[in-house]
């Protein structure tokens, strides 16, 4: 038996935007179709806010595989020294059973998570969109600005982090990076007035954006909040959006957003409109009307770690990169 470890630069190399977000079509798209085995994740909490260590098992039918994600989310962490999520995805062919590769949990997270953004934007924001605001400066901001590049023709970028220095330097260097023009804003409104596309990245766990600041015909991407307790929008933003996700179950239970308007009696059950894989297999309906704001909530799934895993290690073996380890 062996294994073969993948870096995380390894992973960086193998896993580009552009062919990470078709990938995540066609795993959102089985997600949907409930070709995959998806059982909600769990999450050890450690004392005094230190930190947790979820757990994300799964089965995807096509390429048929199975795994498990274990990271550790560490707040107080600070990249490029420390991601606030590290750990590994352990992969699994399904014949046999055995473990097949070990490989870098942070980058395939930071890949696919704005990946699967950059397709629910593609599906659902309107054609001429480009004006972005990007709330956060961190490792999400980096990879959900290459994602959007990737989906849309920007003609303005516009960044807000708590740390005024921090979102200086990630305009700067980014704006290097893709030789664009990136703005900063000392304010949430200001970042997203006028904007059409906004991506929600921080690690806030009270509301940072209120509807009242949307534009009509917006669409968002709310990604940092990923337990029950957190939400990074207030209630009115969600009732005033066509509300989409990657996936029900992991929603209704760990949605912040979906749970503080539903127990506020703001929304019903039938606002979650649909799984962001069915409006891409076209079963049922996106984006209805130019106005229309749009809303993409992102819970992060295994399918998408499990299918970034085994494209990553197809193409590692047939360049022969990362180290194989006998067993």
């Amino acid at each position: 038996m062996e294994i073969r470890v993948l870096r995380g630069a390894d992973v960086r190399r193998l896993l580009p935007m552009a062919e990470c977000i078709d990938l995540m079509r066609q795993t959102m798209i089985a997600t949907a179709e409930r070709r995959v085995v998806l059982p909600l994740r769990s999450v050890m909490v450690m004392p005094d806010d230190k930190g947790m260590l979820g757990n994300m098992p799964g089965y995807l039918a096509d390429p048929e595989c199975f795994g498990v994600k274990l990271v550790s989310l560490i707040p107080r962490n600070k990249p490029p020294q420390y991601s606030s999520h590290l750990g590994l995805v352990l992969l699994f062919e399904a014949e046999h059973g055995q473990p097949v590769a070990l490989l870098d949990a942070a980058e395939i997270t930071a890949i696919r998570t704005a990946a699967a953004s950059g397709l629910a934007t593609r599906l659902l924001a309107l054609p001429q969109a480009g004006d972005l605001a990007l709330l956060g400066a961190g490792e999400q901001a980096r990879s959900h600005l290459q994602a959007m590049l990737a989906v849309r023709t920007l003609r303005r970028v516009r960044v807000w982090a708590r740390d005024l220095d921090k979102g200086a330097e990630f305009a700067r260097a980014e704006g290097a990076r893709h030789r664009i023009d990136i703005e900063t804003s000392a304010s949430v409104a200001d970042a997203v007035k006028g904007a059409d596309i906004i991506c929600t990245l921080t690690k806030a766990r009270e509301p940072i954006l209120r509807g009242e600041w949307l534009a009509p015909g917006a669409h968002l991407n709310v990604v940092g909040s990923s337990i029950a307790a957190t939400a990074e929008i207030d209630t009115p933003a969600v009732v005033k959006s066509r509300f989409f996700v990657d996936y029900r179950e992991s929603t209704i239970n760990e949605g912040g957003e979906y749970l503080r308007a539903l127990k506020a009696g703001a929304i019903t059950p039938q606002h979650l409109l649909a799984e962001i894989g069915e409006v891409a297999n076209g079963s049922k309906p996106g984006r209805l009307a130019p106005s229309d704001v749009t809303l993409y909530k992102s819970l992060g799934i295994a399918p998408q770690d499990l299918a970034s895993a085994h494209y990553v290690l197809e193409k590692a073996r047939a360049a022969g990169l990362g180290q194989v380890i006998d067993f």
